[in-house]
């Protein structure tokens, strides 16, 4: 099993940055697959951006060229760089980890951009 604990959620200006962390109760050297998911108000819950172990990453068409996430082994911790904010990227922003097939989820980190 593994706790996943996000921050670094808040209220920003829109063309602003944030970042969030997602710090893991283990190593997540193992691990499969460290993601960021977000929910904005009535709509589903979306895949923001993936990092699989051994390199590769994803991201949701709408974040490309904004977001980048990172995962830092020697930390236990994930990272969402997220610049040019919008809007739109309004949402409580969940950590996710996918571990020998079985999802694991933070309890979320709210982020609010301003237009």
């Amino acid at each position: 099993q593994v706790q996943l604990v996000e921050s670094g959620g808040g209220l920003v200006q829109s063309g602003g940055s944030l970042r969030l962390s997602c710090a893991a109760s283990r190593s997540i050297l193992s691990i499969y697959a460290m993601g960021w998911y977000r929910q904005a108000p009535g709509k589903q819950r979306e895949l923001v951006a993936r990092a699989i172990r051994g390199g590769s990453t994803n991201y949701v068409d709408s974040v490309k060229g904004r977001f980048t996430i990172s995962r830092d082994n020697a930390k236990n911790t994930v990272y969402l760089q997220m610049n040019s904010l919008k809007p739109e990227d309004t949402a409580v922003y969940y950590c996710n980890a996918i571990d020998l097939g079985v999802d694991y989820w933070g309890k979320g980190t709210l982020v609010t951009v301003s237009s």
